[in-house]
């Protein structure tokens, strides 16, 4: 399972560009985590400034 981004996501950014498989890319209201690319590193989470980001 791969991480997810909830509804409290601003769009800032800050996760697509720690994300070291470029799994993460802009969606229609927020990010969002291509499930087939995430490897679970979780270094996305690690830089979310309000806690989007969902462990699997």
């Amino acid at each position: 399972m791969a991480y997810t981004i909830n509804d409290d996501c601003i769009s800032c950014g800050s996760c697509a560009g720690t994300c070291p498989v470029a799994a993460i890319s802009e969606g229609d209201s927020k990010y969002v985590i291509s499930p087939d690319e995430c490897v679970e590193c979780g270094a996305c989470a690690a830089v979310c400034p309000v806690g989007a980001i969902l462990a699997p």
